[in-house]
């Protein structure tokens, strides 16, 4: 396994899963060809034809939504959200690994927490009720987008553990 393009120290097991939640992101980014093609499709159906369909609407809203939920532990193990920089950026290497780790055990695990373990019972409820669209030509299965939420989640609590493995373990090495 090869460290990321970014990454000077190799920490197998993050570099591990760092490399599944990459190989994951560029496997769900296609959703973004798909949304794509349901923006155009619904644009031509409203333009050129004077109706549009509500599914399409609907699959835009989801797929967009997929793109952005696991997008998020894409970013992640990229080092590439969003962060204030103004401070942060002029700190020494172990000064900054030291906010990181602070800030993923304090901030980052905590809220993953609380939304993972209140998405679940909402998609359960989801899936006991084989929700769909209020709309009558929506799309059924709501419970399947709704289950993004947990699995997107879950995906992210992985990236940030990585990430605090590659920081503890850069700490202690000294690098």
């Amino acid at each position: 396994m090869i460290p990321h393009q970014h990454q000077t120290h190799p920490v197998p097991v993050a570099d591990n899963i760092d490399y599944a939640i990459r190989k994951t992101g560029n496997l769900i980014a296609w959703c973004y060809i798909a949304l794509v093609m349901a923006i155009i499709a619904q644009v031509i159906l409203r333009k050129g034809f004077s109706s549009g369909l509500i599914m399409l609407e609907e699959l835009q809203w989801h797929l967009y939504a997929i793109g952005v939920m696991f997008g998020v532990s894409y970013a992640q193990v990229n080092n590439a959200h969003v962060r204030v920089d103004l401070i942060y950026s002029g700190l020494r290497i172990r000064t900054k690994r030291i906010i990181d780790v602070l800030g993923i055990l304090t901030l980052a695990l905590p809220f993953i927490a609380v939304i993972l373990l209140h998405s679940l019972d909402f998609v359960a409820d989801a899936w006991r009720i084989n929700e769909s669209s209020s709309s009558p030509s929506g799309l059924p299965w709501r419970w399947a987008i709704k289950s993004v939420i947990p699995l997107s989640f879950s995906l992210l609590a992985l990236a940030v553990v990585s990430r605090l493995i590659r920081d503890v373990v850069l700490l202690v090495r000294g690098e």
